[in-house]
This record gives structure tokens, sequence and C-alpha cells, in this order.
């Protein structure tokens, strides 16, 4: 009987680990349509900063992990389309020219609208996308990993801050309906 109850216990785990592996992954054609189309939404689940001033202040919270990651809970993204590119990541890390009194532009919150935009495939199946925005004051160049699976990695080169990354995923972009007022 013992030998049963192990039996399904190790199942169990066993079902547990791939539903929990499958979830937020999307199949590669998928995917391969998103990116082809360039109307997609990443959504940022962790931020990397690359300064070690702001990794030490992490580092000595309560209960603080060794690692350089920060986990995001909000809204963050980057919605593509064909003729906007609509940023809102926050930003942590040094600032050489920072504005005060107003800290919505110490973050990344910009739409551009005039951009260029490079995409590569790789051999393996990973698509690479590169977009300069020529209307963003402080950004120089956005470029997006996006894997077969669907998850992808976003790097942010500014010119007057040192570069940050973060982790994620794609998805389709919902439509957003604006809430009347009452």
């Amino acid at each position: 009987m013992k030998k049963y109850i192990s039996l399904l216990m190790i199942f169990g785990f066993l079902f547990l680990f791939q539903s929990c592996a499958s979830q937020g992954s999307l199949d590669s054609k998928t995917v391969d349509t998103l990116v082809d189309s360039q109307e997609f939404t990443f959504y940022a689940q962790r931020a990397n900063p690359t300064n070690y001033d702001v990794i030490n202040v992490l580092n000595s919270m309560p209960n603080a992990t060794a690692t350089r990651v920060l986990n995001l809970n909000g809204d963050y993204t980057i919605d593509v389309s064909k003729n906007a590119l609509d940023v809102v990541l926050p930003y942590f890390g040094r600032l050489f020219n920072p504005t005060y009194g107003n800290t919505n532009d110490n973050s990344y919150r910009f739409t551009s609208k005039d951009f260029t935009v490079s995409k590569t495939q790789n051999k393996k199946g990973t698509w690479t996308l590169k977009f300069k925005p020529k209307d963003a004051k402080n950004v120089d160049e956005v470029n997006i990993e996006v894997f077969k699976n669907g998850k992808a990695f976003v790097s942010m080169r500014s010119n007057d801050r040192q570069p940050i990354t973060y982790d994620g995923y794609i998805s389709k972009t919902e439509v957003k309906q604006e809430k009347e007022k009452p």
C-alpha cells in the first residue's frame, strides 16, 4: 500500500510541475505570427539593473536574495504596433540628467511614432527586434529578443542613464477600452 501511495505522490508532483512549466508559454507558430505582424505586447516580469549601488541597496534589505533581479508586479509593458511604440517601464539605476519635479521622465514612459525597426531570426528560431526611436528624447535603442516559447528579453540603451534589462513574455495586444466617467 505504501508503494502505491508513493507512486501517486510522485505522479502528482510530476503533473504539478508539468502544469507550472507550461504556463505563460506560446507555441512557435503563434510567436512567429505575432513578431511578423509587429502587433504584440511585452509584459515585464523582472528588471535587471546594472548599477552596483542599486544592487547593494537591494542586497541590504531584509530577506533579500543575493540576486540582482527585481520582481515587478504591475502593468509594465511595451506595446508594439506598426505605427507606434508605447513604452511604460520602471528604471533602477544612475541618471546622469534627472528631471526634478516630474518623476515620470525618470522612468521609461514614452510613445514613439517615428522609429526604425530591424528584425532578424537566427537558426534556433529566436527573433531579435531593434527599435531606434527618433522622437524619444533620451532613448537610443530598444532591443527585444523573443524566444520560441514566447519568453522575451528587453534591453534599453539611453544617452543619459546606465543600461537596464527586463525579462518577461509577449502576447497578443489586448484592445484597451476607456472607462466612462460617472
